[in-house]
């Protein structure tokens, strides 16, 4: 591996330090990982319009009507980018997941960059491309629009930067500051990634970097481009304060028990490339080559400690694993390259071509809707039963709306993704708009006072009957799959003699999760 020496001026000292240079033949985005990085768009594209909305867009739709600097649970960037969507392509799946896809595409892209940045060949950064494209969590987040498919584009966008900044020092740091900045309003985790990699160059360097004004400058823009969510966030209580509190409490349909956290890493990208990032783990720690670059490993140590600690959701990490399989492809290829090297090359592709096979039979809408509940897909992958009946439960609502003897009532759900599927569908139904105390939803109510009649759903008979003197089931949503999902099974409720105004029942019907 090709090494020079720099000198880099701090308060008046020389500080000399072995850098990896990049391989003569890396330069640019080589042919095969671009061409890996272009298929995953591509075929995330195509696969979009299967099942149908995800809860969360549904939400994200509503929350694009409501724009804001902040929301209760995310910061203002992917409600955006669903409105942007909803004007330019209208009630279109592959138009609002486009996005995501390009996204995920850019992810597989980055791989295979800061495999280059690592001094990998062309081999090594396909290789990092590769095994970034077949992950489950990937494809999984690629698929749809999700705040944590561009959290994962900015963890990797981060993590190239930074390391072009460790190598390059100066005005590159600038640049570390805009991506953290943009991705803060995407999500606050990015820096959280920013806080373990400064505790990794405390630990394993290299410090004197921190001696001069470019990471400090670069962390004063990053605050910056985050300072209107976070006034938001002050102005409103700080109710991201709270949905932490939820999450840790287990109070998220994707939260996970700590002593899951760990083994949860395993499946993250694939069982079977496991190799693949402890190898870079281990060689971001232990290989002379890369000591610059240290800072990352303790990094992931710090940051898994923390998510277990603060009772984080297990996908918390992946963002860190486009650097550590970039990390690991070459010493990957070393293996490879060795000894038997035809059967190990075989091994290798099998576990790319395994992957790939189970990862996108789980995670993508591959498997025709009517068999899905014969299979272990939603079992395995939970959201993918949240995907579908979101038509069937807004047409089961409609008729029991339309049938009121007495014309008009209050929709009311207990979640967001209930509300949403109300609001997306609900007007080519007749129905009004929809109202829930879940996360932002709860900022737009409360109700009108009038009708007084209201139809509820996602609650159960006993919590109703706190705030109403009758509380009768009029019908129970199916999704006409035999498929057990979230709502599958709930009652909907036709409720009278509200017991006391909306503005006072509203606080007690907020919450978040």
């Amino acid at each position: 591996m090709p090494s020079g020496r720099f000198t880099v001026a701090v308060a008046g000292r020389s500080w000399h330090r072995n850098r990896v240079a990049a391989p003569t033949d890396g330069a640019g985005a080589p042919t095969v990982t671009t061409g890996i990085a272009a298929a995953v768009t591509v075929a995330l594209v195509a696969v979009s319009p299967g099942y149908g909305y995800h809860r969360d867009e549904l939400y994200f739709l509503q929350a694009g009507r409501h724009l804001a600097w902040g929301f209760s649970d995310q910061p203002p960037l992917t409600p955006l980018l669903a409105r942007v969507a909803d004007e330019l392509f209208g009630d279109s799946l592959v138009g609002l997941r486009a996005a995501s896809a390009v996204a995920a595409g850019l992810i597989v892209l980055l791989s295979g960059l800061i495999a280059r940045e690592f001094g990998g060949d062309r081999a090594a950064q396909a290789l990092a491309a590769g095994c970034m494209a077949v992950s489950s969590y990937l494809l999984a987040v690629g698929h749809t629009l999700s705040t944590s498919t561009f959290d994962l584009l900015v963890w990797a966008g981060l993590s190239w930067v930074v390391v072009r900044a460790l190598r390059d020092g100066g005005r590159s740091w600038l640049a570390v500051g805009l991506v953290a900045g943009v991705g803060l309003e995407v999500k606050t985790l990015p820096a959280l990634l920013l806080a373990g990699l400064l505790v990794g160059v405390l630990v394993a360097g290299p410090r004197a970097v921190l001696l001069g004004p470019w990471p400090w400058l670069a962390g004063g823009i990053a605050v910056l481009l985050w300072a209107p969510n976070l006034i938001w966030q002050a102005t409103n209580g700080w109710p991201l304060v709270a949905l932490s509190g939820e999450i840790a409490a287990g109070g998220s349909t994707s939260s996970q028990p700590r002593w899951l956290f760990l083994p949860y890493q395993l499946v993250l990208v694939s069982p079977l490339l496991v190799p693949v990032w402890a190898a870079g783990l281990w060689r971001l720690a232990r290989d002379p080559g890369l000591r610059r670059y240290r800072a990352f490993a303790p990094a992931y140590a710090v940051l898994a400690a923390v998510f277990i600690a603060a009772g984080g959701k297990p996908y918390y990490l992946a963002g860190l694993y486009p650097v550590l399989l970039a990390a690991g492809a070459e010493p990957t290829l070393r293996w490879v390259r060795r000894g038997r090297a035809r059967v190990r090359a075989f091994v290798l592709a099998a576990a790319l071509a395994v992957s790939a096979a189970v990862n996108a039979t789980l995670m993508l809408p591959l498997v025709p809707v009517h068999a899905l509940a014969s299979t272990p897909v939603v079992a395995v992958y939970p959201d993918a039963g949240e995907t579908v009946g979101w038509p069937e439960f807004a047409h089961t609502v409609a008729t029991v709306y339309h049938g009121l003897p007495a014309p008009g009532a209050v929709l009311l759900t207990r979640n967001y993704g209930e509300a949403g599927a109300l609001d997306r569908f609900g007007p080519a139904l007749g129905l009004p708009p929809a109202f829930s105390g879940h996360n932002s939803y709860a900022d737009w109510g409360p109700p009108p006072e009038t009708p007084s009649t209201v139809i509820a759903v996602g609650y159960r008979r006993a919590e109703l009957q706190r705030w109403f003197t009758t509380v009768d089931e009029a019908a129970r949503i199916d999704n006409g799959l035999g498929l057990r999902n979230s709502e599958q099974g709930k009652s909907v409720w036709i409720c009278r003699g509200r017991l006391a105004p909306w503005t006072d029942l509203w606080p007690q019907l907020r919450h978040v999760g």
